[in-house]
């Protein structure tokens, strides 16, 4: 195994495994990963022909890097822990023209990404968010939906932008999502992304997609109250600061 190091990330490389993904794709899908190894092989097992996925993994120590790459993923390594740092690192690493970014908790279904991808491949979005429209029983807590109304609220205020949720499945260009130049590296990069292209004029679309049950692990956010709360906290420094 080889390993290469960057400014605050190392990328670890191998041979391809048999079924492994073509690293030529046109469209990466970073998966930023903290203790995912129970839903990893179900959302790498469904990911479309031509999505190449980038673990982006913030020191699990389930050995969710590990079966990452034995199930032939491209495997970023982010010491630095924080949602958005494993989002930076995995787009640092990435290569393909369209990305996208998304939960690996098993709660979003990767089969659904053509559709949140079609606006952007098109040229008619600069950012489509996946907006949970179809929810499953217990997958949306109510401190969520909440959480999730004051955001919408906020973003239509501050940025003119009307949105129904914040998205965790989403996609853009990967060179303008890079000049946007988000800074944050915790939980409040959804959210900055969001304001950086508002501001920059992009077109920000929203595409229906389901949204389930967690297939294992612990929620860093949605799970608990106190998850929620650490992310409003992080989304209000971004807000405070645009």
């Amino acid at each position: 195994m080889r390993r290469y190091r960057g400014s605050s990330y190392a990328f670890r490389s191998r041979s391809p495994a048999p079924g492994s993904f073509d690293r030529l794709s046109e469209i990466e899908v970073i998966l930023p990963v903290l203790d995912e190894r129970e839903a990893l092989p179900w959302v790498l097992g469904r990911l479309p022909a031509g999505y190449a996925p980038i673990v982006a993994d913030n020191g699990s120590s389930d050995g969710s890097a590990e079966l990452a790459e034995r199930l032939g993923a491209r495997v970023v390594v982010e010491p630095a822990r924080g949602f958005g740092a494993a989002c930076f690192a995995g787009l640092q690493a990435a290569r393909a023209d369209v990305v996208c970014i998304m939960d690996c908790d098993g709660s979003l279904d990767p089969r659904e990404l053509p559709a949140v991808t079609a606006p952007v491949r098109s040229g008619r979005a600069g950012l489509a968010l996946g907006a949970r429209a179809d929810a499953a029983s217990g997958a949306f807590p109510p401190h969520v939906r909440l959480a999730n109304r004051l955001i919408a609220f906020e973003l239509r205020r501050r940025a003119g932008v009307r949105l129904t949720d914040l998205g965790p499945m989403r996609a853009a260009r990967r060179e303008p999502l890079l000049a946007l130049g988000v800074a944050d590296r915790r939980f409040g990069w959804p959210l900055e992304m969001v304001l950086r292209a508002a501001a920059a004029g992009w077109r920000i679309e929203e595409v229906g997609v389901t949204y389930a049950r967690r297939r294992g692990g612990r929620s860093k956010v949605t799970g608990t109250v106190r998850g929620t709360a650490r992310a409003l906290r992080d989304m209000a420094a971004v807000t405070l600061s645009s």
